[in-house]
């Protein structure tokens, strides 16, 4: 099939590989156009703005940091929207605001174009593998076309519902369960270790008995190897994602004081300096509280 993708990141760059290695003829657009020099090599086109990929393309990907990028690469004059194919579908997988999820859902649907929210769970080295969870909603019929192509880079595909800011909420919820967990072992690392216990054993009790889902084991490794600096996904983002759950709860009057939490302590990670690095440097906000304690 005729693939496009829109949005060359850690995760867009590993999504499109896989794309590519699974037959795909694919092309891809980036701002920075050095991002594609990889896929390139493995056969994809580049293309001059997200018009022109949607103008070659039948399944436009866009992976896009947030909501004003995925807006101009959606509806702005050179917007994939102005070139789409009769029949293409727009699958947008970037992690997104419920209003900017609307917006696209409108947007597409006013100009008679379909449109599917496919959020991923992973980090890069998933996508690399192909082994993301997607979450997809939309027209049905749509995605049964889409499902086949996100095989190429995802181990389970959930349906979510009809309408495609359902997958948004969906992603925003689990995105806080992450952070809420990672929360927790920090608080549990730091208190064991204040009290002379290496966080390395408890990290080994911990996932060889009841907490020993893959974000105990593969945030709780990243903590205590205190692997701070290569991220997969910055303090920023997850501030951004914190910020966006809270929103959802505010729109319907849902107080959600744990997201405050998580929230807080994202935000003085930002003031403490550690905004670009991964957000399981949380630990050391927890520690620098006990011991200011």
């Amino acid at each position: 099939m005729k693939t496009g993708f829109i949005g060359l990141g850690a995760m867009g760059h590993a999504m499109a590989m896989r794309l590519l290695e699974a037959g795909h003829d694919l092309v891809v657009y980036n701002r920075t156009r050095s991002k594609a020099d990889a896929l390139v090599a493995h056969g994809a086109v580049v293309a001059d703005t997200p018009a022109e990929v949607s103008r070659q393309a039948d399944v436009v990907f866009s992976m896009l940091f947030d909501d004003a990028t995925t807006q101009e690469a959606s509806f702005g004059p050179d917007g994939l929207a102005q070139a789409m194919r009769e029949g293409a579908v727009h699958v947008c997988c970037s992690t997104l605001s419920l209003d900017q999820a609307r917006r696209l859902r409108d947007g597409h649907a006013a100009r008679g174009q379909h449109y599917v929210s496919a959020n991923v769970l992973g980090r890069p080295p998933a996508a690399e593998a192909g082994k993301l969870y997607a979450m997809i909603a939309g027209e049905q019929a749509v995605l049964d076309r889409v499902s086949p192509v996100m095989e190429a880079f995802s181990q389970r595909i959930f349906r979510v519902g009809d309408d495609p800011v359902q997958a948004n909420l969906v992603k925003l919820s689990l995105n806080f369960m992450i952070y809420s967990t990672i929360e927790q072992m920090a608080e549990v690392f730091a208190l064991n270790e204040q009290m002379g216990t290496d966080p390395a054993l408890v990290f080994e009790i911990m996932t060889n008995s009841f907490c020993n889902a893959p974000v105990h084991r593969n945030y709780g490794q990243l903590m205590v190897d205190r692997a701070y600096d290569y991220p997969g996904a910055p303090v920023t983002l997850g501030l951004k994602d914190v910020k966006m759950f809270l929103q959802a709860g505010h729109e319907i009057g849902l107080d959600l004081p744990y997201a405050d939490i998580v929230h807080d302590r994202l935000a003085a990670s930002i003031e403490a300096g550690d905004g670009e690095r991964d957000f399981v440097v949380l630990r050391e906000r927890v520690k620098a509280g006990l011991k200011q304690g």
